[in-house]
C-alpha cells in the first residue's frame, strides 16, 4: 500500500513533468513564431588568374574518310608534340571533341530544281583542351599552335588553379552585406537586429575573362599574339534569418 506522503510526491513530481513538458512546448512555439527578418547577402572578391584554358581545333578534309582522318591525325599529332616540348604537361591536355562529317554538295538542274544531294567528300574535326599554367607563354602557345595547323579556336579562358581563398573572402563580404542589410530594414521598421537563426549559401558563382571567342585561330596569328589577362571575379550569395528585437 502506497502512504499518504508517498502519493503525494508522486502527485506532484508528475505535476512538475507535466508542467516542464508545456513550458517546452510554449519555449519551441515561441521560437517558432518570433518575428524575423530574413535578407540576401552578395559578397564579390577579385583576384588576377593563374591559368588558361584553351580549346583549339584542327579541321581537315578529303575525299574519302580515311584521307581526311590521316591528315588531321598527322596535324594533331605534330600540335601535341609541340605542345608537350613547350612544357605543356599531359594532364593538361584533353580531347574535347571529335567529329567526322560527310560533305555533299546540292546541285539544280536548269530548269531551277533541286537534284539529289552528291557526297563529294568528308571533313574531320579534332579538337583539344589545353590548359596553360605559365600565363607568359600564353601568346606562343596559340601562334606555334597557329603554325602548325590548327585552324579553328573555340576562344580562350581565364581562371585560377585554386579559387578557394578569394572565394572565402566573397563568402565573408556577403555575410557582412547581409548584416547591413537587415540593419537598415530593422532600423526603417523601428526595431533592432537580433541573433542569427539561420544561414544558407546560394553557392558562388565564378565569372573568368574571356579573352577571344571563335572564328579561324590563324586571324591571331601575328609575330606574338598579344595577351591582356585582366582579373577573375567571384560572386558568394547567401540567405540569413535574424531575429528581431522589439
Amino acid at each position: 500500500m502506497i502512504s499518504t506522503r508517498t502519493a503525494r510526491t508522486l502527485s506532484i513530481a508528475a505535476f512538475a513533468a507535466a508542467f516542464a513538458g508545456v513550458a517546452a512546448a510554449q519555449a519551441q512555439e515561441t521560437d517558432k513564431d518570433k518575428a524575423t527578418i530574413i535578407v540576401a547577402g552578395e559578397g564579390r572578391a577579385t583576384t588576377a588568374p593563374d591559368m588558361a584554358v584553351l580549346q583549339l581545333s584542327v579541321v581537315k578534309d578529303g575525299k574519302t574518310a580515311r584521307e581526311a582522318l590521316d591528315a588531321n591525325n598527322k596535324t594533331m599529332a605534330e600540335v601535341l608534340k609541340a605542345l608537350k616540348d613547350g612544357g605543356i604537361a599531359d594532364r593538361d591536355l584533353q580531347t574535347s571533341g571529335f567529329m567526322l562529317n560527310p560533305q555533299y554538295s546540292y546541285p539544280t538542274n536548269t530548269d531551277g530544281s533541286n537534284r539529289a544531294p552528291e557526297l563529294i567528300g568528308y571533313q574531320v574535326t579534332n579538337g583539344v583542351s589545353v590548359r596553360v599554367r605559365d600565363l607568359a607563354k600564353l601568346g606562343e602557345v596559340i601562334d606555334k599552335s597557329v603554325s602548325l595547323g590548327v585552324n579553328q579556336g573555340g576562344g580562350v579562358q581565364f581562371t585560377n588553379d585554386k579559387p578557394e581563398a578569394v572565394i572565402t573572402e566573397a563568402r565573408k563580404a556577403a555575410v557582412a552585406d547581409a548584416v547591413e542589410k537587415a540593419k537598415v530594414l530593422a532600423e526603417a521598421a523601428g526595431v533592432s537586429v537580433g541573433k542569427i537563426v539561420n544561414i544558407s549559401e546560394q553557392g558562388f558563382r565564378p565569372e573568368p575573362v574571356p579573352m577571344m571567342r571563335a572564328g579561324m585561330a590563324k586571324e591571331y596569328a601575328a609575330d606574338s599574339v598579344p595577351v591582356a589577362t585582366g582579373e577573375n571575379s567571384y560572386n558568394v550569395t547567401v540567405n540569413v534569418t535574424f531575429e528581431i528585437k522589439q
